[in-house]
């Protein structure tokens, strides 16, 4: 499945109740390479396999990231897959921005927590976990709209922002982790669009052969990830293994 990770590896998957952490650890549990995975969500996550572990944490707070870290206890984690973010929140009135003047620096500000400021925060608290001599991918979900060289229709501000946000920071800790872990790989994904909540309320336009099944997208990502090699640490990559332009 993943041939630079070792037999019996400990996988994390934050946001493992939604739609793509949610098929990713159903695609990591189908393979008998896994050892441990640590399952992490904001509500308990329920599983009758004997090599889930899950963890109610919040961890877009500190609270939250700590309750991890210290579930971990400086364990090696061998991949670290985040696939939390937000696009809209109904309850909170949070939608994409169309024009300037929709513009709101409270949503921009919540959504450049979500999406950018807490993957990194995440790394932060979890490199005791990160560094060292093992073999160690982190995969991050980012989204083609926060490709500034492929902007070219406009729109969604804070999500795009937020995405070029995040990519810069995962860029810029791949560096750091790959002086203090040789075999480490920051990665960021583009999953295409995915039949999830997230893009529910979009989905019309989407034509049927674009709209992805959570199932398909967990196996693609896989591959995609499967692939890489700490020379590739740093870079952006769709569901089709094609690079993206920053």
């Amino acid at each position: 499945m993943l041939p630079f990770l070792p037999e019996k590896f400990t996988a994390v998957v934050i946001g493992a109740n939604g739609g793509i952490g949610n098929a990713i650890v159903n695609t990591l549990l189908g393979n008998s390479q896994i050892g441990r995975l640590i399952a992490v969500s904001r509500a308990p996550f329920h599983s009758n396999h004997p090599d889930v572990e899950s963890v109610v944490a919040d961890v877009s707070t500190s609270s939250g990231r700590e309750v991890l870290s210290q579930h971990l206890d400086g364990r090696p984690i061998h991949l670290l897959f985040n696939a939390m973010g937000i696009l809209h929140d109904q309850a909170s009135g949070i939608q994409p921005e169309k024009r300037l003047e929709q513009l709101n620096e409270d949503t921009i500000a919540h959504v450049m927590h979500i999406n950018a400021v807490t993957p990194a925060l995440l790394l932060s608290s979890l490199k005791p976990c990160l560094q060292g001599k093992h073999p160690s991918i982190i995969a991050s979900l980012s989204a083609r709209v926060g490709s500034i060289g492929d902007n070219g229709y406009g729109g969604w501000y804070s999500y795009r922002a937020s995405k070029a946000a995040h990519n810069m920071l995962m860029k810029t800790a791949a560096v750091e982790l790959s002086r203090l872990n040789k075999q480490s790989i920051v990665l960021c994904l583009h999953p295409g669009t995915t039949d999830t909540t997230l893009s529910k309320p979009f989905q019309a336009r989407v034509p049927s052969e674009k709209l992805f099944h959570p199932a398909f997208v967990a196996d693609q990502l896989i591959s995609v990830i499967a692939k890489r090699t700490p020379e590739d640490t740093g870079s952006f990559w769709d569901w089709a293994g094609e690079p993206i332009e920053w």
